[in-house]
């Protein structure tokens, strides 16, 4: 199995990450297991954010795990 991340935009488009100093490889990284996946978003949240992503969906083998899950900190 391949988990991914879907990176969104806040009304639920596709975002794709501008001016981040993430590769496109790693954006575009699938993860063996949810863990990895998990391990990845919170190394690399914030950057994401400064690139204009504001949620995130994790898939595996293109099927919805959770999300809409947004990247903003909580006021």
């Amino acid at each position: 199995m391949s988990w991914v991340w879907r990176f969104e935009t806040e009304d639920g488009g596709a975002a794709a990450p501008s001016g981040s100093s993430l590769s496109d490889s790693s954006l575009s990284e699938s993860f063996p297991t949810q863990s990895d996946a998990e391990t990845w978003l919170g190394e690399n949240w914030r950057e994401l954010l400064a690139a204009g992503v504001q949620q995130v969906v994790l898939q595996e083998a293109g099927h919805k795990v959770y999300g809409p899950m947004s990247l903003r900190p909580v006021d």
